[in-house]
């Protein structure tokens, strides 16, 4: 199977979390938005002329005749697939309960630098984002990353991952969150660090995997920037 990746080009965003997957497992792919006349496919299937399924947005993923949209629904599918969810269906209702909590920890910090609306400019509200940050890092951030660290402790086969005892795709996906917020809100975060152990040793760890290690050393990995999920204002790294 090669499966075909489309989101938008130039910008990690919610898209890198379905490229981790497929980058850890080793799996063949093509980030179609990356290539001459990628973003007019994309944009195509999303106006729905010629599938009875549109996507509503990316990312979203084509798997022969199957296509898959939402980042949290793609590692659902793609899981069991890439061996990077558990076998019983308790463990991968728990991994899919976890990427969503993930999820919504993304649309808030997306929402710290666009609390009005996404089709404001940053310049236009940054007011209310200020307040927004300010709220978000003193108490949002704290409390899903405390949820992670008793996760990790309370695994029973142990902190180095967050289900079971292998790599799922919900490591690779808090790892680029922590990642993300680091990214945005580095003073924020190395406050943090010193009570979130489990949490920052699951992401080193996520860094040195071989597979992974090499794809961050390629021109495949975007890098962090303003226009995506996660952006680096220092009037909101409070």
């Amino acid at each position: 199977m090669r499966y075909e990746l489309y989101y938008w080009n130039g910008i990690p965003g919610r898209g890198e979390f379905v490229r981790l997957a497929l980058e850890a497992a080793g799996a063949r792919y093509v980030d179609v938005a990356r290539h001459d006349g990628g973003e007019d496919a994309m944009i195509e299937l999303m106006d729905g002329r010629r599938i009875v399924r549109p996507p509503f947005a990316p990312p979203f993923l084509r798997a022969g005749r199957i296509i898959v949209g939402q980042t949290a629904n793609i590692l659902l599918f793609l899981g069991p697939r890439l061996s990077l969810a558990p076998a019983s269906e308790s463990g991968r209702l728990w991994t899919h309960q976890l990427q969503l909590t993930l999820a919504d920890l993304v649309a808030e910090a997306h929402d710290t630098h666009h609390p009005i609306a996404s089709s404001l400019y940053y310049e236009d509200q940054r007011r209310e984002a200020k307040r927004r940050a300010g709220h978000f890092v003193a108490e949002r951030i704290p409390k899903y990353l405390d949820y992670f660290e008793r996760v990790l402790g309370r695994n029973p086969r142990g902190a180095r991952h967050l289900v079971g005892g292998r790599l799922s795709y919900v490591d690779l996906s808090l790892f680029q969150v922590v990642e993300g917020l680091t990214y945005a809100f580095p003073k924020a975060m190395a406050r943090m660090a010193r009570g979130h152990r489990n949490v920052l040793g699951l992401r080193d760890r996520v860094r040195e995997l071989p597979r992974l290690a090499a794809y961050f050393a390629s021109e495949r990995r975007l890098a962090f920037n303003e226009g995506c999920i996660f952006r680096r204002y220092p009037a909101l790294d409070l």
